[in-house]
């Protein structure tokens, strides 16, 4: 029996041959077959890898932001930003009262579920990232638009999405730690956005600027038991469970101070590299995390983040190999 839980964090890169594709002549109805047969595509890919909960790599998804935007009431497409890489988002400024217009993730869901052979879990953005990735031009203040987008469109998409049945959620929160003043803020929000939810709730927050510290005094508040980190971006690539050999991990003793009764999605994978991490390296990430949590039944194991920056060989490989590790590190365990 295996003791540590594998699953991807989102998104994949899309294939060219999806891409031209949708920049074609043809049909709504042919490329709607073309987004089922790439989201069966991935899904399968990421099963045959091994993984325990997957989802499709969001074909159907432009963007994590661009897409709710689309399908809010109140939004208004302005302009493109950038957010990281050579990535860029349509950034929207909001001008209304925010409204639901449809559950902008049910369809992909459904077909998802009906074809996964592992548990889906999927990725929703989260009411605080909306809001914060928005110009507000309606509302008097940051909270009261987080609170609306909470309130009136994700609940209400995660319990559409529960109705159809959804086990697990991952809520996607990269902005979660970029104001550290707003951190008391932010637990209300989210709180906010899964009340009445019964579905296993994982939360997503990449990329902290101060290591996670600002988020580590509020996740007892936070309605989620699950949290997906990341930490090798920070890491070397060196072999070894020391401290020095391991400085990325660090944020795990306070996450062990605050979140003991937590699970830890272990972010094993620099997705902004595209070095493939050897087997032997992820064994000793996930051994060093162990050695600081103590209870391995906590801890799964993931990318940092949404592999849709990396090569679809690329990310294949990275994944291969984290599966590699995992197998590994329980060896190195039992």
């Amino acid at each position: 029996m295996s003791i540590f839980k594998t699953q991807e964090i989102g998104s994949l890169k899309k294939p060219s041959w999806l891409l031209e594709f949708l920049r074609s002549s043809a049909s709504e109805e042919e490329k709607k077959a073309a987004l089922d047969d790439a989201s069966f595509v991935n899904l399968k890919m990421l099963e045959h890898i091994g993984l325990d909960f997957v989802y499709d790599g969001e074909a159907r998804r432009v963007e994590m932001y661009e897409l709710p935007a689309k399908f809010i009431h109140g939004f208004e497409f302005v302009g493109r930003v950038r957010s990281w890489d050579n990535k860029y988002y349509k950034k929207a400024r909001v001008i209304d009262e925010v409204s639901f217009v449809k559950n902008y993730h049910l369809e992909e869901f459904i077909f998802v579920k009906e074809h996964a052979s592992k548990t889906p879990k999927i990725p929703v953005t989260g009411a605080y990232t909306l809001m914060d990735w928005s110009y507000n031009e309606y509302y008097d203040s940051r909270e009261e638009l987080a609170l609306d987008l909470a309130k009136n469109i994700i609940n209400r998409i995660l319990k559409e999405l529960e109705g159809v049945g959804m086990q697990v959620v991952q809520i996607d929160e990269p902005a979660a730690t970029t104001h550290p003043s707003e951190m008391n803020m932010f637990a209300e929000v989210f709180n906010e956005q899964v009340k009445g939810i019964n579905a296993k709730i994982n939360t997503h927050i990449c990329y902290s600027g101060d290591e996670y510290a600002s988020l580590m005094p509020v996740i007892p508040d936070l309605k989620a038991k699950h949290f997906a980190l990341e930490f090798a971006n920070r890491d070397l690539n060196n072999i070894g469970v020391d401290d020095v050999s391991r400085p990325g991990y660090r944020a795990l003793k306070a996450f062990k101070e605050y979140a003991s009764d937590r699970e830890i999605g272990l972010g094993v994978l620099d997705v902004h590299s595209d070095f493939i991490e050897p087997p032997e390296l992820i064994r000793d990430r996930i051994l060093y995390a162990v050695k600081i949590l103590g209870d391995p039944s906590k801890v799964y194991v993931n990318p940092d983040c949404g592999l849709r920056t990396r090569k679809r060989e690329i990310a294949f490989a990275k994944l291969k190999n984290m599966i590699k590790g995992v197998k590994l590190a329980e060896a190195a365990l039992r």
